[in-house]
C-alpha cells in the first residue's frame, strides 16, 4: 500500500510542475506567477480541491502523442474566498502556452457545469494563447462548449475573469461573455486578431 501511495505522490509532484522547472523559471522571469501560485494567493489557505490533475490530451497529430503533460494546461477545482465557496480554473502558460485542447476544454466545462448546478460563482484566471492549433477543429469545438456555458450562466451566477498575461482568440471571446473582467496593468493584453486577417476577411 505504501508503494502505491508513493507512486501517487510522485505523479502529483510531476503534475504540479506543469511544463517543468525551466518554464516556471521563465514565467517568474517575466514577473508572472504560475497558475497554481495564483490560485494559492487568491483562495483561503488550504481550501483548494483540485479536479482532473492527471488529464492529458489525446491528440496524435504533429507529434503531439509524444508531448503529454498531466493537467494539459489548465488547473481546475473549487475552494473558498473569505469563506465563500467558488469554482475556479487557471490557465497554465508553462504548458503549451496555456492553449486550449479538447481535454483542456472539458476540464473547464466540468467546473462551469458544477458552478451553475450549485449556484456558485466561477473565476477564470487567463494567461494563454487561444486554441491549440495542433488540434484544429477539436480545439475550436472546445471553445464553443465554453462559450455556450458562459451564455447559459449569464445572469444566473457571477462569472469573473482575470487576464494575467497575453490572451488571444477564445481566451478573449470567453471573458467578453463574463460579468467582470480584471486585467493586470502593463502585462496583460487581449488580442482578437491581426490587421492582415481583418483585411482578408473583409476583402478591403
Amino acid at each position: 500500500m505504501r508503494e502505491v501511495i508513493e507512486k501517487l505522490e510522485e505523479r502529483r509532484r510531476i503534475a504540479r510542475l506543469g511544463g517543468g522547472e525551466k518554464r516556471i523559471e521563465a514565467q517568474h522571469a517575466r514577473g508572472k506567477l504560475t497558475a497554481r501560485e495564483r490560485i494559492e494567493l487568491l483562495l483561503d489557505e488550504g481550501s483548494f480541491e483540485e479536479y482532473d490533475m492527471f488529464v492529458e490530451h489525446d491528440c496524435h497529430e504533429f507529434g503531439m502523442e509524444d508531448q503529454k503533460i498531466p493537467g494539459d494546461g489548465v488547473v481546475t477545482g473549487w475552494g473558498t474566498v473569505n469563506g465563500r465557496a467558488i469554482y475556479i480554473f487557471a490557465k497554465d502558460f508553462t504548458v503549451f502556452g496555456g492553449s486550449l485542447s479538447k481535454a483542456h476544454a472539458q476540464k473547464i466545462n466540468k467546473v462551469q457545469d458544477m458552478a451553475l448546478r450549485n449556484g456558485l460563482p466561477i473565476i477564470g484566471i487567463l494567461d494563454a494563447g487561444g486554441a491549440r492549433i495542433q488540434e484544429g477543429v477539436d480545439a475550436l469545438g472546445g471553445y464553443a462548449e465554453v462559450f455556450q456555458r458562459n451564455t447559459l450562466a449569464s445572469g444566473v451566477i457571477p462569472q469573473i475573469t482575470m487576464i494575467m498575461g497575453p490572451c488571444a482568440g477564445g481566451d478573449v471571446y470567453s471573458p467578453a461573455l463574463t460579468d467582470f473582467v480584471f486585467m493586470v496593468r502593463n502585462s496583460s493584453y487581449m488580442f482578437v486578431t491581426g490587421p492582415d486577417v481583418v483585411k482578408t476577411v473583409t476583402n478591403e
